[in-house]
């Protein structure tokens, strides 16, 4: 019995610990395929197209405010935004929620770079969006480069030399 403890708490360390680090990786994209164009308001009322975006990375998150991981990320994602706003671009697309919802989120989780709204749920069908958070990293001419499914925490230097690296 003792054994089957041990190994059962071994397999669940194990399991974190590869999670955690599995969560920091970005997946590759499948060659590199140009994002689809789109554009959007922000929170504020003024639009987005993604393609006037072109020239640096760019990060954009797909996310919800009743999303627990999204909630997870968010900070990160705003410290990352911090640390590379000068050389990298950052997107939030809110999908199906209002600028009210956002705005009372906002108040514990603030996002100091554009949030985009994709209330009717449009942008997010012409992207290949697995669950939220999705996360997908863009090179300087647009193309999708990386995703992430799930939370990651952004602010890590090492995930951020990637993206700026594109």
């Amino acid at each position: 019995m003792r054994q089957v403890i041990i190994q059962s708490m071994l397999l669940l360390l194990f399991s974190c610990s590869a999670s955690a680090f599995g969560g920091q990786l970005l997946t590759p994209y499948k060659g590199a395929q140009p994002a689809p164009d789109f554009e959007l308001v922000d929170v504020d009322g003024d639009k987005h197209r993604l393609s006037d975006y072109r020239g640096k990375p760019l990060i954009i998150n797909f996310w919800a405010t009743w999303c627990p991981p999204c909630r997870e990320e968010m900070p990160s994602m705003n410290r990352a935004w911090h640390k590379v706003k000068d050389g990298v671009s950052m997107l939030a697309i809110n999908v199906g929620e209002d600028e009210d919802t956002i705005f009372v989120f906002s108040a514990d989780y603030p996002i100091d770079f554009p949030v985009l709204l994709d209330q009717s749920g449009e942008v997010i069908k012409q992207w290949p969006v697995k669950g939220l958070p999705t996360t997908f990293v863009l090179d300087r001419e647009g193309n999708i480069r990386y995703t992430a499914v799930g939370a990651r925490e952004w602010d890590d230097d090492a995930l951020l030399e990637i993206v700026k690296s594109l």
